[in-house]
């Protein structure tokens, strides 16, 4: 959800010498009543990374993907999002971010209706795919959108806290929007949301917000796009085959080939006058460190909505309702925090405010590591309060950085950094966390006695597919099987929270290592061209 750069106090106030942003106009309230439509992709998309979820048992169930294709059900979306997202910017900055924001409604509309109704995991894969193609359209035109309607640095400020809330938000929201819908309809109904949600975007976005580009827009560079993806494809395969297969396998291999286009990507940008990606804001270390830590906190978040949806309902032995519900205090949690560090980060040093922020995330794994087994629900409510608290501040100081430390002209390039830390992050997140939970998970099932050789590769395969096949089989067997792979779950919790401590504690030390003031010429806003 975002990159950084400091929040800290804030500059003089505005003198005949002051920047020009400091005597900017103030947005009216249409300008406002413009935030709030532009929210509503802010809220699908970020919606649409963590409702799956919760959708996943009645996917499992209806479509029986094997272990592979349920991960790459939920990480086909966010990969090809994320490896979109820099160039949907620039293209944005080139063709207009209104009108691409408009192409990408509509198109994310329309295949959501084919999800919803996909015959095969393989369809279902493919589609999520799709809507990743066009989800990269939707995300870097509002961030930019806001730079150009707000000019003045606090309202822009309040308006960026209300963007990444909402972002943040709508993760956390994705589990209880996807509880009430399953509670009534099919596990289609989550991909259905898309259309009531887009339909008054597409009529509301040419009224209220203006539309703006670069003024001077480079060329559309297909070599880096296409660089950018293979860079990004074989690192994300690698990883998913490295948790599962070990080091026999071929993730080593592929994360190498991943490595080295990547290298190949950042030696281009750095050749070319008018880079599709300035990856020069990094050496900037307020730049650098935010991306990482934004980075870090959103693999702990989707990695750990990822397990905790499936033990609230196949362990806890939770409706999709309560489930959601239970996630609720998070949710609630994760919002306050997003809008009251605002006035906070004015008079804290980020590189305070963001660390302090992560311990508290990481306190949440500690508290899930040290329950799990138990089948309490309070204690994963507690936990995803701390964990929500926690990146809900961090993401609204580092979006309004990363948003104020870069040319207003490059608004759309520089939001898709931001962006594509978010997505990277919702990849890895079931990439790294979900693929090592799997593997422990299958390593660790001991499959009673009695049950057929193929009943007993359905139940290595997923938790739901193990509580689908006790449900078939004789009562003490069925009881058998149900806790044996009950025990292989959490016991797979408990190793991916223990790595989440680690990730949390890797990013607020970055935090305060890296986090400082950005350079005052760097804040410095010129107003954009509409």
């Amino acid at each position: 959800m975002t990159t950084t750069a400091t929040a800290m106090p804030d500059p003089a106030p505005a003198t005949a010498s002051a920047p020009a942003e400091d005597r900017a106009p103030r947005a009216s309230r249409r300008a406002w009543l413009a935030l709030a439509v532009l929210m509503l992709p802010v809220l699908l998309v970020s919606i649409d990374n963590t409702v799956l979820s919760f959708a996943l048992p009645a996917i499992s169930a209806d479509l029986e993907p094997s272990a592979a294709e349920q991960l790459w059900i939920i990480d086909a979306y966010p990969l090809v999002l994320a490896g979109l997202l820099v160039s949907m910017g620039s293209l944005g900055d080139r063709i207009g971010r209104r009108r691409l924001l408009l192409v990408g409604s509509i198109g994310f509309a329309l295949v959501s209706i084919g999800a919803a109704f996909a015959p095969t995991a393989a369809a279902l894969i493919g589609a999520r795919a799709a809507l990743g193609f066009f989800g990269a359209m939707l995300m870097p035109s509002t961030l930019s959108l806001l730079r150009s309607i707000f000019l003045d640095r606090e309202q822009r400020r309040l308006a960026i806290a209300i963007w990444a809330t909402g972002f943040a938000a709508g993760s956390a929201l994705g589990p209880l929007v996807g509880g009430v819908l399953l509670e009534q309809f099919a596990w289609g109904a989550v991909f259905l949301l898309a259309v009531p949600v887009l339909v008054p975007l597409v009529v509301l976005v040419p009224i209220l917000v203006p539309e703006s580009r670069d003024p001077a827009p480079g060329p559309i560079d297909v070599p880096s796009i296409l660089l950018s993806l293979a860079a990004m494809v074989p690192v994300v395969y690698g990883i998913k085959s490295l948790a599962i297969d070990g080091f026999a396998g071929i993730g080593l291999p592929l994360i190498a080939v991943g490595l080295a286009f990547g290298w190949w990507f950042v030696a281009r940008q750095l050749r070319r006058p008018t880079p599709m990606l300035d990856v020069r804001l990094f050496r900037q270390g307020t730049f650098g460190g935010a991306v990482l830590v934004n980075l870090l906190s959103v693999v702990s978040l989707v990695g750990f909505l990822y397990f905790v949806s499936q033990h609230l309902q196949l362990i806890a032995g939770l409706g999709p309702v309560d489930a959601g519900l239970a996630l609720a205090p998070g949710l609630l949690a994760m919002i306050l925090a997003g809008l009251v560090v605002v006035p906070i980060a004015r008079r804290v040093p980020a590189r305070v405010v963001v660390p302090v922020g992560l311990a508290l995330s990481a306190g949440g794994y500690v508290v899930i590591a040290t329950t799990a087994g138990s089948g309490a629900v309070l204690p994963v409510v507690i936990a995803f309060v701390l964990l929500g608290t926690g990146i809900g501040a961090a993401e609204t100081v580092s979006n309004e950085l990363i948003l104020s430390s870069a040319p207003a002209e490059k608004a759309g390039a520089a939001s898709a950094v931001s962006e594509t830390a978010y997505e990277l992050g919702a990849v890895l997140g079931t990439a790294v966390l979900g693929s090592i939970l799997a593997a422990h998970y299958r390593a660790s099932l001991v499959v009673p006695a009695g049950v057929g050789a193929a009943d007993a590769s359905a139940a290595r395969e997923t938790l739901a597919g193990a509580m689908a096949v006790a449900d078939g089989l004789p009562g003490s067997i069925g009881a058998a099987l149900e806790a044996s792979a009950a025990h292989a779950f959490d016991g797979g919790v408990v190793v991916t929270s223990l790595i989440g401590v680690a990730l949390m504690a890797a990013a607020a030390t970055i935090a305060a290592a890296t986090l400082g003031r950005p350079p005052r010429a760097a804040r410095t806003a010129r107003p954009e061209p509409q």
